[in-house]
């Protein structure tokens, strides 16, 4: 294994582990109080690492929903993950194997793909194996917290570490928005679209789930018809 890239890996996923304990932490609270113990909240987070899955499961389990109701909540919420793990295996190093992909996949979350995509260079195994360590352990940890010292802090204080997630999203999208043009654009048909379809009534149908998938889909259409990447210049960054 590269040593350098894993420990590379290692630094960029620093600032996503701090933030996926707090909102974990809360994950963990909110868990216990819905009647589910300590272990079975940290082995969900062990077993999934997606916050408005696992949020939305906790609310169906708590009402007695059934496996189908769960089932298609959970297809709808994450096939956004879908869409990413296509993108970013169009930037995957020629030597990652597939078992490595299958592995590495079950922590390709929003944060992580966005930090990989941003950078210049293809994505090794190495790179991604340090980028996802930190925050897996930032968000089983978080959980083990919330769910076995929650009730030490008071609920607005608990409630209030899940906003951190949403600064550290921003802290990743807009460097890279500042920096390239093209990523401006995108981001914002995304916001866009997003505000949209939330504002609107008469879209109150769609689901958040599918808002994601809607906007990440006419975004990238966006992207691709204004701002095509020739095939010299996909060479090029591979050869990067």
């Amino acid at each position: 294994m590269n040593l350098l890239a894993f420990n590379r890996g290692l630094r960029d996923g620093i600032a996503i582990a701090i933030g996926y304990f707090s909102v974990s932490f809360s994950f963990g609270i909110t868990a216990v109080a819905s009647g589910i113990s300590w272990w079975q909240a940290v082995l969900i987070s062990l077993t999934n690492l997606t916050s408005s899955g696992q949020f939305a499961g906790i609310g169906i389990i708590a009402a007695s929903g059934s496996y189908i109701e769960m089932a298609i909540t959970e297809l709808v919420i994450n096939m956004r993950y879908a869409l990413m793990g296509i993108s970013l295996s169009q930037k995957l190093d020629p030597t990652f194997k597939r078992w490595q992909q299958l592995i590495l996949g079950h922590c390709n979350t929003d944060e992580i793909f966005a930090v990989a995509m941003s950078r210049n260079k293809t994505v090794t195994p190495a790179y991604m194996t340090g980028l996802a360590v930190l925050p897996y352990i930032g968000w089983s940890g978080g959980t083990l917290a919330g769910a076995i010292c929650g009730n030490i802090l008071p609920m607005m204080i608990s409630n209030a570490l899940g906003i951190m997630i949403y600064g550290m999203f921003l802290a990743i999208i807009v460097p890279a928005m500042r920096k390239e043009h093209p990523i401006l654009v995108v981001a914002c048909v995304a916001i866009l679209m997003s505000c949209i379809i939330h504002f609107v009534p008469a879209f109150s149908f769609i689901t958040d789930g599918f808002s994601i998938i809607i906007c990440a889909v006419a975004a990238s259409a966006v992207g691709a018809l204004l701002y095509p990447v020739s095939e010299e210049e996909e060479e090029a960054e591979h050869a990067a």
